[in-house]
């Protein structure tokens, strides 16, 4: 029988903000560990997982191209689909359209506006929508439903991780774009800003009010885990880390750091 999938994305959230935060209902989930995302910004880091890739874990003496492949035969123990592999998910190399095509409504909640239902990520999905408020991942968890005579995908993306981390922003320094590329779809590009940079202690604020947003999170999966059916598949992960003040940076996109690629990962089934 096809299970059930929720897929969460804790937008932005590093690893150690994850491994820092007390997370009991996560940890009735799964195991955390650290992997690496494929990209340092949100837009392409949706894209990839919604071609069926997950955070790697960078291993050594591999081709890639065996790491992709292994990487989409996992899909046939997660789904229960036997038979399942690489070849289902091409050439149109998207998730959801292999959810379809199994049977599977597919549906997803996202946070950030750069995901926006005009935005390509939508294909593939019976059920799109950008919510409201940026930091309402309890709305979305009402919003999540289960039919007994359909398998369903939640793909969620949750903006409580994300800067300003739940904080009042106009208490805080200026940040362009605070969504990752704009603020409101209405945004006037053309206007000139200016942005002020974060000094030590802000920064390990900043740092320690993440691993709260990640502890925020947690308590709201609670009501998550019971409203799904038993033997519903959790993937729980990040879309990319964050900087706060290693090597004079700040934050996630055109930035090569470590920190801006480490992510939890952990997934499991609810007994």
């Amino acid at each position: 029988m096809s299970k059930n999938v929720i897929f969460i994305v804790m937008d932005s959230c590093r690893y150690d903000s994850y491994a820092r935060a007390r997370t009991p209902n996560m940890d009735r989930i799964g195991l955390g560990e650290k992997r690496f995302s494929y990209a340092s910004w949100t837009s392409p880091s949706h894209y990839t997982y919604l071609m069926g890739m997950l955070p790697h874990s960078s291993p050594q003496g591999v081709f890639a191209s065996e790491v992709y492949k292994k990487e989409f035969a996992q899909w046939v123990p997660r789904l229960g689909i036997d038979g399942l592999s690489f070849k289902d998910f091409v050439p149109q190399l998207s998730l959801p359209h292999v959810l379809q095509e199994n049977g599977y409504r597919t549906v997803a909640r996202v946070s950030l506006p750069v995901l926006n239902p005009m935005s390509h990520l939508n294909r593939h999905f019976d059920d799109y929508k950008l919510m409201s408020n940026h930091n309402d991942f309890g709305g979305i968890i009402q919003q999540v439903e289960f039919d007994e005579d359909e398998p369903s995908f939640h793909f969620l993306n949750l903006g409580e991780t994300h800067y300003p981390y739940m904080l009042d922003g106009d208490s805080m320094p200026h940040i362009s774009g605070v969504h990752g590329v704009f603020k409101r779809l209405d945004d006037d590009l053309g206007q000139a800003t200016v942005d002020q940079f974060f000094d030590d202690d802000q920064m390990r604020d900043l740092h320690a009010q993440q691993v709260k947003t990640v502890e925020h999170v947690d308590t709201l999966i609670d009501a998550l885990i019971s409203k799904a059916p038993v033997n519903t598949h959790f993937i729980i992960t990040a879309d990319h880390g964050e900087c706060f003040g290693e090597n004079g940076y700040f934050g996630h996109g055109p930035i090569v750091h470590e920190k801006v690629m480490e992510v939890p990962f952990l997934e499991g089934v609810k007994r």
